[in-house]
């Protein structure tokens, strides 16, 4: 991935550099997602190195699995545009809006399905990963199946240079680059090849869930939310996972697959350990500790309890300010939709006029044909 420095040469060189990048609404946004991509965003849009920034809520994709539910994708929009706002995503450097409201997305899905073999969707890791999470298997529904495809569609619709998502979604960024290269190739040169953003800190690519498990999950229920309370907080992290073996203080301790330690990678910094903690200067003297034994599970879990409540209390206080107004929530959102509807209508009619079936705009075709019948 370019570094920041590329970056600005390539606004010099007035290739725009541009984001998309969402999240479903099928629940608040979690810890995980801050960790691995949020904070990050914040930072992207306040770097000055991007020309425009689009941030979806992915309700459309959302519902691939929720159909049955829409009543739930439609009571979270909200919660997602709250966790955004408040995490420091700003309407006049950054376009919210909803995927569903824009009809384009749709369209040029239905144009991508055309150049995807059902094998290649098949063979999509994180697709097959999914369908296991889900019980799907043979009941799959096509378009949950097909969602590589739509999002190629919300990724390209905006010409995206750039797209910081976790290491979980690399396969769906390929497919995507697949797509461009297959319709540039068939149609002349249209679309934008896509390059992937992943965090800096290996860490924060995937944060366990409070339970030790692979994925921090909505529907395990061992997530840590941007919106829970404080108390909710410290609740959470002091039932915590850790070594199992670690029974006694004097005991050795295991770093490895131990959560508490994995947050703590993602989130503390040594200001942390001077404010918190001045018995250990950095992370590393309080895993060396806790391996060497001495050190107990309630002493470390109340030091990330610290740090995180540290993270989270401005986070809470925005989102506390923004649940004042709703309305005017919504016409953020409505105004950066308008916006994106905008450009993604630009692409279409791109796309469109490459494919050759912008007929009524087409006064070569007409004329031509009109020729060809006027001599018979």
């Amino acid at each position: 991935m370019s570094n920041s420095s590329s970056m600005g040469n390539d606004k010099k060189n007035n290739n725009p550099k541009i984001i998309l990048t969402g999240d479903r609404p099928t629940g608040r946004l979690h810890l995980g997602h801050y960790v691995g991509s949020l904070k990050r965003r914040v930072e992207l849009q306040n770097s000055g190195e991007f020309d425009k920034i689009f941030i979806m809520i992915a309700d459309a994709q959302a519902l691939t699995d929720n159909a049955d539910n829409p009543e739930k994708v439609r009571q979270n929009i909200i919660e997602v545009a709250l966790d955004y706002l408040s995490c420091g995503l700003d309407p006049s450097k950054t376009n919210i809006f909803i995927q569903s409201q824009i009809p384009q997305l749709t369209e040029l899905t239905f144009y991508y399905m055309n150049l995807v073999t059902v094998s290649r969707l098949q063979r999509n890791p994180t697709v097959k990963a999914e369908i296991q999470l889900r019980n799907f298997e043979t009941s799959i529904p096509v378009g949950f199946f097909t969602y590589p495809i739509s999002q190629a569609a919300d990724i390209t619709a905006f010409k995206a240079t750039t797209v910081p998502v976790g290491e979980d979604q690399e396969p769906m960024i390929e497919q995507t680059r697949e797509i461009v290269r297959k319709f540039n190739s068939v149609y002349g040169d249209t679309l934008v090849e896509p390059e992937i953003l992943l965090p800096d800190n290996k860490v924060c690519m995937r944060l366990p869930g409070t339970d030790g498990k692979a994925k921090m999950s909505k529907s395990l229920g061992n997530c840590i939310y941007l919106a829970d309370t404080p108390e909710d907080v410290k609740k959470k992290v002091m039932g915590m996972y850790t070594d199992p073996d670690h029974i006694r203080i004097e005991d050795p301790g295991k770093i490895e697959g131990n959560c508490v330690f994995t947050y703590l990678d993602a989130l503390s910094t040594p200001e942390d350990f001077k404010e918190f903690l001045p018995d250990y200067n950095n992370l590393d003297e309080l895993k060396e500790h806790y391996q060497r034994g001495g050190l107990g599970d309630v002493k470390v879990k109340k030091f990330l309890n610290n740090v995180i409540q540290k993270e989270l209390e401005p986070i809470r206080a925005r989102r506390h300010e923004f649940e004042k107004d709703i309305p005017e929530v919504y016409n953020i959102l409505k105004k950066g939709t308008e916006e994106a509807y905008k450009v993604a209508q630009q692409t279409l009619d791109e796309v469109k006029a490459s494919m050759k079936i912008n007929y009524f705009d087409d006064t070569e075709l007409i004329k031509h044909q009109a020729e060809k019948y006027s001599e018979q």
